[in-house]
């Protein structure tokens, strides 16, 4: 029996030219570490579950063939996006109904407070409906969806401009 006849069958001619070299994976300088790939997402399908080490990374397989993985944020539905639009133009409303009637409650106020009080409250309830907006918007990122409306509901009761309201748009 000749030498290296074993190996023979093990391994192609040409194994050994460089031009087929694929390169080895990365690994990091631990020797627990797993070498890193490129691999696509692992995801599992509707009603399948996945168990063991690594299944915190496994991600979910939505209708429309996209893949979530976990950690990610679900987009909003278009009724969603929808409602935000109609509140922020609620409220972009109220921000023009208090200019509209605070201004015009100017010199009334006058003998009640003064110039500067005025002026200062007068700028805090015209952005009361931004920073309520932004601060519903920001606050119930990761709550559901009614959260918000609700909030956003509350808010635009809460923030009606009365001084519009009782004056009207017409002077006095």
């Amino acid at each position: 029996m000749t030498p290296g006849r074993d190996d023979d069958a093990l391994s192609w001619s040409g194994d050994d030219d460089p031009t087929l070299d694929v390169g080895t994976p990365e690994v990091d300088d631990d020797a627990d570490a797993a070498p890193v790939t490129d691999a696509a997402p692992v995801a599992l399908p509707k009603g399948f579950t996945a168990v063991g080490q690594g299944s915190g990374d496994v991600g979910r397989i939505e209708p429309d063939g996209s893949v979530v993985m976990p950690g990610d944020r679900e987009p909003m539905s278009n009724a969603a996006l929808i409602s935000l639009g109609v509140f922020g133009g609620v409220y972009l409303l109220y921000v023009i109904g208090w200019i509209i009637g605070g201004l015009r409650l100017e010199g009334t106020a006058m003998f009640l407070v003064s110039a500067a009080a005025y002026q200062f409250g007068l700028w805090i309830a015209v952005l009361a409906p931004v920073f309520w907006f932004a601060a519903v918007f920001l606050l119930t990122r990761r709550s559901p969806t009614w959260v918000r409306i609700v909030w956003l509901l509350a808010g635009a009761a809460l923030l009606i401009p009365w001084p519009f309201i009782m004056t009207g748009a017409v002077g006095q």
